[in-house]
Parts: structure tokens; sequence; C-alpha cells
């Protein structure tokens, strides 16, 4: 695979300059941690279903990852080949990107809520060369989804599954045998190693123009969110990370798998939201801290105040996705004594912005943040000109973080030749710099920090052969911030019912989470004299009840 990451060489000077670009490489982290501190517990990883607890210290997730690095050269894997991973946070999803970074092949990881049609469109565009999977994950089939998919993608050459024991099991291809000791695999292991500036992770955007993006990440760019993102928080060698949150999405790829070893700390990894479980982890565990939507800190705060069962040692929430309801706040610092960090970040670049651990606990309710360290931000008018404070407009960033476009779409990397890039949300700046979310110019419902790919799951429903109109809009929820509303027209003479279009999205393949969770039919939709429809006035209908 040839990489386009446009972005990254105009920027590498002043980024090198101003000490933002280190040119280390997730490699050196984990190297210096086998020789800093080897019998550290490095990961601790539950399965919620069946209770499987796997640990790992240092030195033994360092051993493993060599010898899955092997594997996958065994398998064909080569520099710059791109390798998918459909998993939950199991000790997999990390061994699994660290080997990649040992001989230089790219890590795409997936959500494990998406089905044929997000796969067949983000395989095929990256060019994958071998999914990995689980043989099950809450019931669904990846196994024989994947298989599926492998006949109709053609540079989709291998099909890896875990808790298999067959021939394309995980264990019997990568785990299993100690390939590290081979006679050849010193010189696999320092062949191919990626440079700082390559191209280290291919993940894919939610669709809000229609088909995903694939934005492309390099050690520099990651790492250079990651260490002042760590410095804010003020984490250490001796914090615990409870990741939670998915670890296919930025926040977990970022926050849970690679903040960890820079930090020479422990990971520990839960794969299905559990409170109650969470609660277990942060007491056996001692976690420290934490970064999810704000679903997550509301069920926290309510098992804990339910149960009684304290947790002490959780110094800080960071919560983001969402706003942050004032009452939550005021609820969770009386009940697990946290502070509660609010924040702000995209697939492109990661957490953007934070508050301070300092900062009035106001001011998580009321902003998202200031910029971290490298990064700038600009609230500008629709010609790119710079707006007064308080004024609401384009939110635009600059900084070390940003990525290095979008995979095989140049035309659409939203960046100036000054480096701005428009991140499509609107905002406004108070006069000490933090900024306030105001609203979207994409079209995006986050739906408990997901997105939904609004354009897309219309597309299909325009395809019912009962609708005439749609628009999907959000309306608000106390626990998920907001839910999908699908507001329909019918042609004359045809109707649909809820269970119809949830039956019908099933059928087009549409994960269940992207699937609108009310229907309203109407004779009409607001529109303008030109007939675009008039989608806040839904909204405002929906808010009002007049819908």
């Amino acid at each position: 695979m040839d990489f386009d990451a446009v972005l990254l060489p105009p920027r590498r000077a002043a980024s090198v300059a101003g000490g933002w670009w280190r040119d280390r490489t997730i490699n050196d982290e984990l190297d210096a941690c086998v020789v800093e501190c080897p019998d550290r517990v490095a990961l601790v990883a539950l399965r919620v279903e069946g209770g499987d607890m796997r640990r790992l210290t240092y030195r033994e997730l360092a051993t493993m990852v060599d010898r899955i690095a092997v594997g996958l050269h065994r398998l064909g894997v080569r520099r710059n080949d791109v390798v998918a991973m459909q998993l939950p946070n199991w000790w997999q999803f990390t061994a699994l990107y660290l080997a990649c970074s040992r001989i230089g092949a790219v890590a795409n990881p997936l959500m494990p809520i998406f089905r044929e049609r997000e796969l067949t469109f983000m395989l095929g565009h990256g060019e994958a060369k071998v999914l990995v999977v689980p043989k099950r994950f809450r019931g669904f089939d990846h196994a024989a989804m994947g298989r599926a998919l492998q006949a109709s993608l053609k540079t989709l050459e291998r099909v890896v599954v875990i808790d298999d024991d067959g021939p394309d099991g995980f264990d019997t291809l990568l785990a299993g045998p100690a390939w590290e000791r081979e006679p050849d695999a010193a010189a696999i292991l320092s062949a191919s190693r990626p440079g700082p500036d390559d191209v280290t992770q291919l993940i894919y955007t939610s669709g809000t123009t229609g088909e995903p993006k694939g934005a492309m990440h390099s050690a520099n760019t990651l790492f250079s969110n990651i260490v002042p993102y760590a410095g804010r928080m003020r984490l250490g060698a001796d914090d615990v990370v409870l990741m939670a949150s998915p670890m296919a999405h930025q926040t977990g790829f970022m926050y849970g798998l690679m903040m960890p070893p820079m930090l020479r700390a422990r990971a520990v990894l839960q794969d299905i939201w559990d409170p109650a479980r969470a609660v277990e982890l942060i007491r056996a565990e001692g976690v420290t801290f934490t970064m999810a939507s704000t679903p997550f800190l509301a069920d926290l705060t309510r098992v804990v105040k339910e149960t009684g069962l304290a947790v002490p040692s959780l110094r800080t929430f960071l919560c983001a996705g969402a706003p942050i309801p004032g009452a939550l706040v005021e609820q969770a610092r009386a009940t697990l004594g946290t502070k509660i960090v609010s924040a702000w970040g995209m697939t492109e670049n990661g957490a953007v912005t934070t508050i301070e651990l300092d900062d009035d606990d106001e001011r998580a309710c009321n902003t998202d943040g200031k910029p971290l360290p490298g990064v700038e931000l600009k609230i500008a008018d629709a010609d790119g000109r710079e707006l007064p404070r308080d004024e609401p407009g384009r939110l635009l960033a600059r900084g070390c973080s940003n990525f290095g476009g979008y995979l095989k779409r140049p035309h659409l990397n939203n960046t100036d030749p000054e480096g701005w890039f428009d991140t499509g949300d609107l905002a406004r700046m108070d006069e000490r710099g933090y900024i306030r979310i105001s609203g979207r110019s994409k079209d995006v419902i986050i739906r408990g920090g997901e997105n939904i790919p609004v354009v897309e799951i219309e597309a299909l429903l325009y395809r019912h052969p009962a609708v005439a109109q749609v628009a999907i809009v959000a309306y608000a929820d106390e626990r998920l911030g907001e839910r999908a509303c699908a507001v329909v027209v019918p042609k004359p003479g045809q109707s649909i019912d809820f269970e119809g279009m949830v039956a019908f999205l099933a059928e087009q393949k549409v994960a269940k989470q992207y699937v609108p969770e009310k229907l309203v039919v109407r004779e009409a939709m607001p529109a303008t004299p030109s007939g675009k429809i008039q989608k806040f006035r839904l909204r405002e209908m929906l808010r009002d009840g007049t819908l």
C-alpha cells in the first residue's frame, strides 16, 4: 500500500523544532519498558463474558509481541501492509498493534459493531491483507462474517480467528508457536521497523458525508498528542489506566493502548461495559485514571451510590463525546470523589481540548476545555476570518497532532495552505481560551460517544419502497446524550412503521447502533423555498413535543 499522508512533510520542521515531534515510535517505548521495568504488570485484560482475566508483564508482553510479529511475517505481511483488527478490548488487540509496529505494518482498528456493509468498504478501501476477528463476541459470529467477506475482497488474503483451534486460529498461526526463537526472527524484527513519520494507524471516521474516510496517523502525530495529554492529567509510571471505551476508537487506542507503555504504567482493559465489574476492577487494580463518554460516568456513579463500594484510588475521570450535565458532575464528585474533566477531540487529531485539573468543576459543565500544548484553535467565519471571543463560528485546528490526511482522498483533507484543519464543528471561545462546541456543521448524531453516519442511513432508507422523503435528526437522551429519530414522508398510498424500518435496515446489514430509535411519519417536511429540508425545525419540533 502506498500511503498519501501529504499533510505530514510540510509541518515536520516546525513540529520538531517546537519539541512536539520527538521522533520516537511505540517500538522505542516498549523496548524501554523491557529495560526499565520488565517485571512490572503492563496489561490486565478482563473478558466480562466468562470472566477470563489475562495479566502480562512488560517482559511477557514484549515476547508475545515479537512472536506475533514473526507470525504475521510468516503470513506474508510486509512493511506498509494493512492488518485490520475487528476486536474488543482484549489483550490480543494491544499485542497485535505492537506486533504490526515491529515489522512496519499498519494497524486498521475496526469497531466490533460493524457489519458487512461497513466492513466491505473499509477493508476494500484500505486494502487490508489480514483481518483478525473473534470467533464470537456478544453472540455474533464474526468468524463466519469475516470468511464471507474474504470471498469478495481480492486483497484480503487471510482471516485469523481468536478462540478458534483450527488452521486459521490466532493461537495456531500467531500466538502459539515460539516464532521469536526461529533462526530468522531477529532479522525479521529488525529489518522493517517503521520511522516516526511512517503511517502506523489507519482509522476510519464514521461517514458523516457518505462513505467513511480513512484517517492516517504516524507515531509523531499520535505521541505529540499523548505526551501533553498525559502531562496535563499529571499521569506517570505509578498510574493505572482503566480502558472500557473501545480501543477501535481513538480514545481507547491512544490512551488505553499507546499511553501506558509511554508512561511505563499499567493498562486495565474491559471488553464489555458493565459498571459493576468496572467498580471491581478499579478497587482490585487500584485504577487511578479513566476516559470514557458521559453514559459511562453516569453508570459508574449510580453503581457506587447504590452499592456503597467506594473507588478511592480513582483520581480522574476524563469525559468526552458529549456535554456533561452539571448535575452529573456534582453527583459524580460527591459519590466517586473523582475529578471530572471535560474534553473534546476527533479521530483526526486525538483530544484537542481539556480543562485543567485545578479548574473549578463548573468548567467541566460549561466548557469543553482549552487546547493542549502544541495545538492552536481559531473560531472563524465562512471566509476563514477569525471572529471575536464569545462569537460562534467554525472551529479550525492547527497543530502537531493533526492527521496525515485521508487515504486516497487528499481533496477531502479540509486543511488550508496554512495548516488550519476545518473540524466541521461550530464553537465559541471565551476570554480564557476555553471553547464550547455549539453545534455541528456536519450532520452527525453522537449516541453515547458513537457517531451515527446520518447521510448513509438516510440514503439506505430512501431505498425503502414506501419512503418519499426522510431526515434523521437527534433528540436528547439523559443517558446517551443523543438518540436518532427518522422523520419520514411516505409515498402516496404507502405506509411504514417502526418495526418495518428496523427490519429493512437489518436486511441492509446496518450495525444496530446506527438504526434510528424513533420513527415519526409526516405528510410533509418543513423546507426552504428551494425545497431543502429544515432539520433544525425538526429538532425544535422534537424538543417541543410538536412533531
